[in-house]
Order: structure tokens, then sequence, then C-alpha cells
């Protein structure tokens, strides 16, 4: 029977190329999303992947959420943390909001949604958790004191679940995606991209949100056993740790 996985943030950009991989993997695969109703559609008609809409910075959403893919395609045994957002400014400009939906969306998450599948894994010996950080949790970035505090909050995260769970066989790994082509960042100028951007890449291109499925689906495997509390770090050499 195939294992059952879970992405979050799964029916755009590198969530949506997390799902179909895994897909193809051979997994059964959920989509969550959190509100673009259009954008959910057409990813659950070309995939074939069902979806299912909740609030990730909500613990009682991600409670109802879990149990909802979980009577429709099985227990949880591979769950993906893709989804994040963004509220870029300065730190002597940021308000409340721009930090509290960042940290929430973003870090508090993890929490939500692990916490409602930990025990089941545990009780299986058998669980995969991949949580997709950032190359600016690692470095941090300008204008992003709230993202880069969340993804580096990620990794610490990563590293104490994968002790307290590796007796279990339970591996916890984290990716962290340097600049990706989705849609967001080939929204931005070719004059910035080709002067400000890619001249930071020794490689010279934009990461493919395919390149980080392949990722995931390398770390969910059951032959990936041996490998937890490790960051992966995929962003074509701009960074090193």
């Amino acid at each position: 029977m195939a294992r059952v996985a879970l992405v979050t943030g799964g029916t755009r950009g590198i969530g949506a190329a997390i799902a179909t991989h895994l897909k193809s993997a051979g997994y059964s695969v959920a989509a969550n999303y959190a509100g673009n109703e259009e954008a959910a559609s057409k990813f659950k008609s070309a995939a074939g992947i069902p979806v299912f809409k909740w609030d990730v910075s909500s613990f009682e959403s991600c409670a109802d959420g879990v149990k909802r893919v979980e009577a429709e395609l099985g227990p949880v045994e591979v769950l993906v943390n893709n989804a994040g957002i963004t509220r870029d400014t300065m730190f002597h400009k940021m308000t409340a909001d721009h930090w509290g939906a960042v940290i929430n969306t973003n870090l508090n998450s993890l929490f939500n949604m692990c916490r409602h599948v930990i025990e089941g894994m545990r009780d299986r010996n058998f669980g995969r958790i991949v949580n997709i950080s950032s190359i600016n949790g690692q470095k941090g970035q300008m204008g992003q004191t709230n993202y880069s505090a969340a993804k580096a909050g990620e990794l610490g995260f990563t590293k104490a679940l994968a002790q307290e769970n590796a007796r279990k066989g339970i591996t916890v790994n984290a990716i962290c995606p340097g600049y990706i082509g989705t849609e967001m960042v080939r929204a931005v100028s070719k004059e910035v991209l080709e002067k400000n951007i890619l001249p930071q890449i020794p490689v010279g291109r934009l990461g493919e949100p395919e390149e980080i499925a392949r990722c995931v689906v390398f770390l969910a495997h059951d032959d990936s056993g041996f490998i937890t509390g490790s960051t992966l770090t995929a962003n074509g050499g701009q960074y090193f740790t």
C-alpha cells in the first residue's frame, strides 16, 4: 500500500512540484492550501491530487485538516512543511502584524502540523518530516528579519525533533533552497535578475522547483533512514555552511 504524504502549501510553486514528484514516486499525496481556490482547482485537475483547505497558522485548523486527510487517504507517514509567506520590509518600518503573520505561518505551523502526526508516526515506528526552510534562514536577508528568523527557527526545530524521534524510525530534515524560479521570482524585472541576483549564484541560473522536489523525494524514501537532523542546501553555490 502506498505511503501517504501530506504537503502544506502544496498547490503552487515549489509545493506543487513536491506534491507531483511524490505522486510520481508512488506516494498517495494530499496537498494543503490556504486560500487560492482557483490555483488549487487547477492543480487538482492537472495533477489528480486531492486538495485540502486550511490555515496552517491555526493549531485547531491543522488538527481538523490532518483528520480529513487521514480519513480519506490513511495515516500521514510523510509530512512536508512547505507553506510560507513573506511580509518584507525594513525592521524599523515593520509592524507587529508583519512580524506575527510570518512567524505564525512559517514557524508556528511546524508545531501545528507536526504535533498532529508525530504520535501516529511514533506508534508505527516510521515517519519522514521534511521542512522547507531557506537560504535566508542561514545567512539572513535585509528587509526580512521576520522571514529570516522564522526560517532559522525551522532549522533548530528540525535538529531537536530529529533527536527526540530517531529511535522511533522517524527522520526530520530541512531543505534550504536559494533563488528558485517560481512565479514570484520570475516576476522580478529582467534587469534586477541579471544585475543583482544571478551574479550571486555561481552556477549562473535560478534553481527549478523540480530540483527541490527531487531533494524531498530523496529524504522521504524508506532508504533514507540514516539521514536525520540534517540541512540540505540547494542554492547553486550561493552560500556555504
